[in-house]
């Protein structure tokens, strides 16, 4: 493996990143940083934590010249991503002191505007952008390195017509960057408009199973909630992300832990930026908020260490989102558990994610717990499925202790994807 001096970075950069403890490229940092610094066109298939990051950073550091205007615009799906893209950005380039300023909505536009007259690179999601665009507040006639972040994730949250106006408002004589989870069907006709003989890098998504273990739980419905309260309460617990399906689901769950005892607070695109970011800075701090309750705008970019849990409360459709979420954990070389919980609505989604043969998950039995009784008037209902199960149901209820309703036969029954014939083998 080379090394980062190897690889073309100047020795200010490289001592920069000593300083970080970053000292061994990843895959994709060495397959792709040389094609950036030399000027290329390059398209890239690389999962969130690969490191990809550090690849276009490379090329705005070692070849912007700093003159205040904007030379290199990073378009990104998520205000968290942009604002850690450019922390980033601004630490590692201290030695040639550029200007590196976020932009994004939901937060006042008067500051943003002042600060671009004297930006050397922005870093942005494309409804802020196209606002500054329209407002003649941002000139891209001085763009010479573009980055497209995340490209998947940005046409998943209804970006792609945007992203294309801004293409089109930025020189044609540039270098173009691309990252997307997958280089998909929809993805390459975008990449072969708006880039010149690019260069395809591709790493495929690895989850090393012997750091991460990858566990299911197949419950009753009604009673996932129930279940993830004791193995909240059971587990040895560092940092925990909750995975949830909606923003509805999110603020539920966050607030029924609370609830019963467990410190818990919801981050999701229905937040305002700056409450985002204060539970961000929470959940960062150490002794403080340990348990994180999120929609997939969590899963990918936020730079999020020492989670040793990830939960799935809702199973997300495709294993590609599913490594994303697990991805959060087992990271820099320490170990991590995901553990998905499902119940009858989730059957489809789990058969699509185990289609997938570099997954190992491990089904496993239901431990003895106590069916709690939620406030259904919190914010919503966890569960639509749940909404007539849990009015009027006792304490003990629908849970894998209910020995009185469900009687001795069924104490001790496998929920391993029995119920309903259904099969979780890969098909």
């Amino acid at each position: 493996m080379k090394t980062f001096k190897e690889l073309g970075l100047s020795r200010e950069f490289v001592s920069a990143l000593e300083k970080d403890r970053i000292t061994t490229p990843s895959e994709i940092q060495e397959k792709a940083i040389p094609l950036v610094l030399t000027g290329r066109d390059v398209m890239c298939g690389s999962a969130t934590g690969s490191g990809k990051t550090l690849v276009f950073a490379s090329g705005i550091i070692e070849n912007l010249k700093k003159d205040g205007k904007v030379q290199a615009l990073v378009l990104t799906p998520t205000r968290e991503l942009a604002e850690q893209i450019a922390n980033a950005i601004a630490k590692f380039s201290r030695h040639n002191n550029l200007k590196v300023l976020s932009i994004y909505g939901g937060v006042n536009i008067i500051n943003q505007i002042r600060l671009l007259k004297n930006t050397d690179a922005v870093i942005g999601t494309p409804g802020r952008i196209l606002d500054h665009l329209n407002r003649g507040t941002l000139n891209l006639n001085n763009v010479n390195f573009l980055v497209l972040d995340e490209v998947d994730r940005m046409f998943d949250m209804g970006f792609k017509n945007d992203v294309e106006k801004i293409l089109n408002k930025c020189q044609k004589k540039r270098q173009t960057v691309l990252f997307s989870a997958t280089l998909s069907s929809d993805i390459k006709p975008l990449a072969r408009k708006y880039t010149k003989n690019a260069v395809e890098v591709s790493v495929e998504s690895y989850v090393d199973s012997s750091k991460l273990k990858q566990i299911y739980y197949d419950v009753p419905d009604g009673s996932k909630f129930s279940l993830l309260v004791h193995l909240l309460k059971k587990e040895k617990v560092q940092l925990v992300m909750v995975f949830c399906a909606t923003r509805r689901n999110a603020d539920f769950v966050a607030d029924n832990l609370n609830e019963f005892g467990i410190m818990a607070k919801a981050i999701h695109g229905g937040m305002e930026q700056n409450k985002r970011r204060k539970v961000l800075e929470e959940f960062n701090n150490p002794g403080g908020l340990n348990v994180l309750v999120c929609t997939d705008v969590a899963a990918r970019g936020l730079d999020i260490k020492e989670v040793s849990h990830v939960y799935n409360y809702d199973l997300p459709k495709t294993s590609e989102d599913y490594i994303h979420r697990i991805g959060r954990t087992a990271r820099a070389g320490k170990g991590g558990i995901a553990i998905s919980i499902l119940s009858s609505r989730d059957y489809d989604n789990i058969n699509n994610i185990l289609r997938d043969e570099k997954l190992e998950i491990e089904s496993v039995p239901i431990p003895q717990f106590e069916k709690l009784r939620m406030n259904v008037e919190k914010k919503g209902f966890a569960n639509r499925g749940q909404r007539g199960r849990d009015r009027g149901r006792g304490r003990n209820q629908g849970g894998s202790n209910n020995r009185q309703s469900r009687g001795k036969n069924n104490s001790n029954r496998k929920y391993q994807g029995q119920r309903g014939n259904r099969n979780f083998g890969r098909r």
